[in-house]
């Protein structure tokens, strides 16, 4: 739903709870006991017409005769009479409810609506805010908030837990509590009727007092919802998910074929990445992560040092590391000699750096030293496999912590063992220094590390241009597949799915269709031998699996004898299957090319998706694929391309000449442009695509399409770049320029653009003055999520054609879309012209468009030019605390 009234129930002064109860086990008594002894210091007050008192507090009958209104009311009573409690409390004027009484959507009323419709329909009119059904409760200690049935308070702390599993809950806070974990929030979602994961997240993600929001996710209902509201989180601080269910595959595809399904848990990995949240896989792992995250500043690269005192250990974490995609530094010459001068001469120079137990803790330390100061290392895996008469367990994790702190490196450590070892890392823990029990916890410490920071990354960097322009025939596209649906057809032919794709610059093999064998001959003759031969049938989608495929046919008599062998073939696997004709197309020779596969498949939660892998016959069987969300851009694309084994091979292969990937990435971010225009096509099949030094050729592709009820755009869980809302507009001097979106590729304009403000145009727009903005700040300017926030650039080209960015304006919506934030700035050697008034109307017009209902922003009262612009086009002028600022406000729709 959204923000609205969320802080009644995360930070109430209030709590009624409904159903209270004296008898013991009952969930009344349970919740009442949890809420006196958690420490809450507002109003408490039960209500239950049985009893005048429960736990020694005065009991009300009804909500009516309560001696104030609750802000949250916490519901014990069976589940039944929940929706006219949730009406009382609303006519009362209670804001929020927590649903602790297990609920249904099987279980309706007389009318037949279902307890969830009977809920929501009860809840709307107050606008009140729902937790639950099947809901733990929650817990938020730091005002002493414990509103749940666990069987466990929760320790304070800076890390927020939201679950979509009450049993996980109850098993997270137990594993907590025995290891001093404390929490800002604890949330158990339950069903979500109203408060769901994004609301959450939402709220969490601009809280002061969250430093981690850790997930457990079984389930995502809205994925534009979700990854909205997740992106958002995780540029404020670290997001970690653990999402259960990775072996479930339920039927997600719109097409019953799964060669170019994407599985169910990569399509969650996927989302996952895009948004810059990290994933883990268990429980442990999940607050090792949010420790490490916590304790280790980000760094650039992935080269990781491994020292330890023992062969065995080294060995352990090496291939931890390297199985798990890591990458083991390289020491440099510099660094070995340097290992050499400090360590014994039975050392054996080598990595992982092998100290041996012989070692003590002042040669260890020296020898961290030297790996701190190397700059081809960007983090150490400091281990000690063993406590030695000569490195005691202690006196080592002393000297770390000394060498540590003098040159603040990233450093991992791991302490081997139990009694002694538990010395050691409580030395490391308070000095803040990462520590862990096995070599392999270490290693998966440091890529989740490195992951996380490359999902950040994802979010913040700036693509570069597309290599090459393409303008698709959207038109020609879009009557092909409508043809095909008049006719009733769920399938493409081959010749129709390339025509489909040589229309968005897909460069593919020609092809023309025969309808009988002597009309093939004719077309072979024409085309030129060699010659491909395939079948066409709309109920065969792979037709090597059914011999309908001839290669190298270089005559008629051999490309003839094909034809019948191949329909006689098709007849006795396929008796049922009709045979519309053949398609007869060029026979390409490229022998050193790499065989891909390009797809997209339709997952019901997250939409369309992008498959990309290696192709040809065997690929299902070697399973090289990499799952990506569109939209993609060049960054995006080269992204998923890396995420595939085969990757490697067409960046570097002595064998043959490297590939063009400048051309896979275009072709994939042209499928990607592809089923947003084109919302029909639900299933597409590129196998192979050859690509090579020369660039990519579709040889055979499929498509499946059927009636859209939604934009292209709408049908994605991240909202495209909305080229729709692209305009000219002229200036006084009549000169031309384009209105536009943001996009990410804008920000070395961006750049350029500030180099021509005035200090005064800064502090006007700031409020100060301002240094140069680092890339992960002017990225937040132009990577913007389009469903909460626009920015409008006015754009042209200059003299060497070089697009700029000659103005700005930006709005930033409440997730109740229903304010708006605006702030405006035009390059200084361009104002007056009318630049500015015609970026504030096309925002004033987008937000009415969207539905919000106001636009609002703070201008400096000497900021005369933009006070009289705001006038003009009907903002309402007020006063604010600040003498020097003023608020401004412009009413798009009325209540």
């Amino acid at each position: 739903m959204s923000l609205k009234n969320l802080e009644y129930l995360f930070e109430p002064e209030s709590v009624a709870v409904i159903g209270a109860s004296p008898r013991p086990r009952s969930l009344g008594a349970l919740v009442m006991q949890n809420l006196l002894s958690g420490g809450f210091c507002g109003p408490i007050l039960p209500v239950n017409p049985e009893y005048n008192a429960v736990a020694g507090v005065l009991c009300y009958p009804n909500i009516a005769s309560l001696p104030l209104t609750p802000e949250l009311a916490l519901i014990c009573t069976p589940s039944a009479t929940v929706p006219e409690i949730i009406s009382e409390l609303g006519d009362r004027g209670t804001k929020a409810a927590v649903v602790i009484t297990d609920g249904s959507d099987r279980q309706a009323d007389s009318a037949g609506d279902s307890l969830k419709q009977a809920i929501l329909a009860a809840a709307r009119p107050y606008n009140l805010r729902l937790l639950g059904f099947h809901s733990l409760g929650l817990l938020v200690p730091k005002i002493g908030l414990n509103a749940s049935m666990a069987h466990l308070n929760a320790l304070a702390g800076e890390i927020a837990f939201v679950s979509q599993s009450r049993a996980i809950c109850t098993a997270v806070l137990d594993w907590a509590k025995f290891r001093r974990i404390g929490f800002s929030h604890f949330i158990s979602l339950g069903d979500s009727v109203d408060v769901n994961c994004a609301d959450v997240l939402d709220y969490l993600g601009s809280d002061p007092g969250t430093r981690a929001i850790l997930l457990y996710v079984e389930a995502i209902r809205s994925a534009r919802r979700f990854m909205s509201a997740a992106r958002g989180a995780a540029r404020n601080k670290p997001v970690l998910v653990l999402k259960a269910g990775r072996l479930a595959e339920p039927a997600r595809a719109a097409t019953p074929h799964a060669g170019t399904m994407a599985d169910v848990d990569a399509v969650y990995d996927a989302a996952i990445r895009r948004a810059g949240m990290l994933r883990v896989f268990d429980i442990k792992e999940l607050f090792e992560a949010v420790e490490t995250l916590a304790r280790l500043r980000s760094f650039r690269g992935d080269r990781l040092a491994i020292l330890s005192n023992g062969r065995g250990p080294g060995v352990m974490a090496t291939d931890s590391l390297i199985l798990g995609g890591g990458q083991l530094a390289e020491l440099s010459e510099e660094t070995v000699e340097k290992l050499k001068a400090e360590l014994p001469v039975a050392w054996s120079p080598g990595h992982p750096v092998d100290l041996s137990a012989e070692v003590d803790s002042d040669r260890y330390a020296k020898a961290l030293d030297i790996l701190m100061q190397a700059p081809e290392i960007d983090a150490i895996l400091a281990m000690h496999h063993v406590p030695t008469a000569i490195a005691p367990s202690e006196e080592t994790a002393k000297a770390i912590v000394e060498a540590i702190r003098s040159k603040k490196s990233q450093v991992l450590t791991v302490w081997m063992g139990a009694e002694s070892a538990m010395i050691a890392r409580v030395h490391c823990i308070v000095a803040g220094i990462p520590t862990y029990d096995t070599p392999d916890e270490g290693v998966r410490a440091f890529l989740h590390l490195v992951r996380h920071r490359h999902n950040q990354e994802m979010l913040m960097e700036t693509p570069p241009s597309i290599p090459t322009e393409f303008t698709p025939i959207t038109a020609t596209a879009r009557r092909i597949v409508r043809q095909a649906l008049a006719e009733g057809r769920r399938m493409l032919s081959e010749p129709e799915s390339k025509a489909v794709l040589a229309a968005y610059g897909i460069p593919i093999v020609e092809t023309r269709v025969a309808a009988t064998v002597e009309e093939a001959l004719r077309m072979a003759e024409a085309i030129g031998y060699p010659v491909a031969l395939k079948i066409i049938s709309p109920e065969i989608a792979h037709k090597s699996e059914v011999g309908g495929v001839a290669l190298n046919l270089d005559n008629p008599e051999v490309l003839r004898l094909a034809a019948e062998t191949m329909r006689s073939r098709v007849a006795e696997l396929r008796p049922g299957a009709s045979i519309a004709g053949f398609a007869v197309q060029s026979m390409i020779r490229r022998p050193n090319a790499y065989e891909l596969t390009v797809g997209v498949s339709t997952d019901i939660i997250f939409g369309p998706v992008i498959l990309f892998g290696q192709g040809g016959k065997a690929a299902e069987a070697l399973n090289d694929r990499a799952v990506g969300l569109p939209p993609l851009n060049a960054t995006l694309a080269d992204e998923l391309l890396s995420r595939t084994r085969i990757a490697r091979l067409l960046r570097e292969n002595r064998d043959r000449a490297t590939a063009n990937l400048d051309a896979i990435r275009l072709t994939l971010i042209e499928i990607s442009q592809l089923i947003v225009d084109l919302p029909e096509i639900v299933e597409l099949d590129i196998n192979p695509l050859l690509a090579d030094e020369r660039g990519v050729i579709a040889l055979d592709a499929r498509i499946a399409i059927e009636s859209a009820t939604l934009p292209g755009s709408a049908r994605l869980a991240i909202r495209p770049y909305p080229r729709e809302l692209e305009e000219y507009v002229a200036l006084r001097s009549g000169r031309k320029l384009l209105i536009r979106p943001i996009r990410p590729e804008d920000e070395p304009a961006h750049y350029e653009l500030f180099e021509h403000f005035s200090p005064e145009d800064i502090r006007f727009r700031f409020f100060r003055m301002v240094k140069p903005f680092p890339h992960s700040e002017m990225a937040r300017f132009t990577q913007i999520d389009y469903d909460r926030e626009m920015a409008f650039i006015a754009t042209n080209a200059d003299d060497q054609n070089h697009p700029e960015t000659l103005g700005v304006v930006r709005a930033i919506a409440d997730p109740d879309n229903q304010s708006a934030e605006f702030a405006i700035i035009v390059r200084s050697d361009l104002k007056r012209q009318g630049m500015g008034r015609a970026l504030l109307e096309k925002m004033i017009r987008y937000c009415r468009d969207k539905g919000i209902k106001e636009l609002v922003g703070e201008i400096l009262a000497d900021n005369v030019a933009m006070l009289a612009l705001a006038k003009s086009l009907g903002f309402e002028r007020h006063p604010t605390e600040d003498p020097d600022l003023v608020a401004v406000r412009l009413r798009l729709w009325e209540d």
